[in-house]
């Protein structure tokens, strides 16, 4: 293992003891538990209908959530003696309350032999369960912690593991599509010299490769004509990209020097037909340069009428190139904006994790983080729009969230199904 994976490994392994250490975890309790010769928790009672058994007395409820064919809702069955009482004998209510404190309270009613809860229970299934059941004048109350990805954080770990979070809200989605293009010198940026009159070159002072500013002399001429001699000058500054001339040889039509300036540069970008009548002028659009790994911003300012012989058409775009990580001729990949779509609530794709068979975030209620089952619709490469499953304005972790996962992992939070 090299050094940099080793640092890594072992600040991994000592966070991971910071959270055991400052979250007070149920695994503390189980090894106090067993050095002292206690029984560790025992295992949940299950009934016929494979639900939870709870007793008071001779009176025994057994309760579940079940699924099959309707969203989840508690089903119970209640027993005296061992004996199955009619759902009418028996007056049940049960109330959850959840992370932050919103309780919801469940009525029954008759179905068949069973008492149904009347409304869903809904993800998570993670609360503190109450049960009021009466049979016959007599009241039996119960109460326990049903928790499923949920852990506790102290705020100085949180900090040291730099868990980041937002609020979800309202976001503005930006839609693209992924093209590719090339970079070629701009209009204003590339300049061609030849002499101004037949002659003798006398004088080059540059070569190719050589960086000239504006008004700096090239080379010196001799008119054919007057015998007299001028100069040729940079007109911009830029780089001498070619060379064709030489101390003797004759001036005449041919082109001398091209100087480029690449500071300012377009990019030539391939539109194929199924997104040309997507695009527009003034669209943003967010370039890469996989030579370089930068990445820049602009705006397209034109799209060509005329296609190219694989039925492309080019649009350009300008962008400043002062850093030089954009060189003609280079290929780039670039997303380009096509549409723009206003969302009523988003969280950021960092956050998502997978828990179960959900993709989730985690929702953060003072020092304690729970999963949110999501239902997700449209994206961008930043934000992922949530249809369901989420609450306007939670406080969910935006960054790090694998750190939460791996804790609740950790610890095991069971599903009471």
């Amino acid at each position: 293992m090299d050094t940099k994976n080793t640092i890594k490994f072992f600040g991994i392994m000592c966070l991971s003891l910071l959270i055991s250490a400052c979250s007070g975890s149920n695994n503390d309790s189980s090894a106090t538990a067993d050095m002292h010769g206690e029984a560790a928790e025992p295992e949940i009672e299950k009934g016929p209908h494979r639900g939870r058994m709870l007793h008071d007395g001779n009176f025994s409820l057994e309760l579940a959530i079940f699924e099959t064919g309707v969203p989840p809702e508690f089903r119970a069955w209640a027993t005296m003696d061992g004996k199955l009482l009619s759902p009418d004998e028996v007056k049940l209510n049960i109330k959850l309350t959840r992370l932050g404190g919103k309780i919801d309270d469940i009525n029954f009613t008759t179905q068949g032999d069973a008492l149904r809860g009347d409304m869903e229970i809904y993800e998570p299934h993670s609360f503190i369960v109450s049960i009021n059941a009466s049979y016959q004048g007599t009241e039996h109350k119960w109460e326990y912690d049903n928790f499923e990805g949920r852990t506790k954080i102290e705020p100085a770990v949180a900090s040291a593991l730099d868990i980041k979070t937002e609020l979800a809200g309202p976001i503005t989605l930006h839609e693209t599509i992924d093209v590719y293009g090339q970079v070629v010198p701009s209009a204003n940026g590339i300049s061609n010299l030849s002499a101004r009159f037949p002659g003798v070159i006398k004088s080059v002072v540059v070569d190719v490769g050589e960086r000239v500013s504006k008004g700096q002399i090239l080379a010196t001429i001799e008119s054919n004509e007057s015998l007299n001699l001028y100069r040729i000058k940079a007109p911009i500054d830029g780089v001498i990209t070619e060379r064709n001339a030489n101390p003797g040889e004759q001036a005449g039509n041919q082109m001398m020097f091209t100087i480029i300036n690449s500071s300012q540069v377009w990019v030539e970008l391939s539109l194929f037909p199924s997104d040309r009548q997507r695009v527009k002028n003034g669209a943003l659009v967010m370039i890469t340069n996989p030579l370089t790994n930068a990445s820049t911003s602009g705006k397209i300012i034109s799209i060509n009428v005329a296609s190219e012989a694989n039925q492309s058409i080019k649009a350009r775009v300008a962008i400043d190139n002062k850093d030089g990580f954009f060189v003609p001729g280079d290929f780039v990949k670039a997303q380009v904006e096509v549409a723009q779509h206003k969302v009523e609530l988003a969280v950021k794709k960092t956050g998502l994790q997978a828990f179960r068979d959900f993709t989730v975030v985690y929702a953060k209620v003072g020092d304690e983080y729970e999963v949110r089952m999501l239902e997700l619709g449209r994206q961008d490469e930043q934000w992922v729009e949530v249809l369901g499953g989420l609450e306007s304005g939670t406080r969910y972790v935006s960054e790090n969230s694998y750190v939460i996962k791996a804790d609740i992992e950790k610890s095991g939070a069971s599903h009471d199904h």
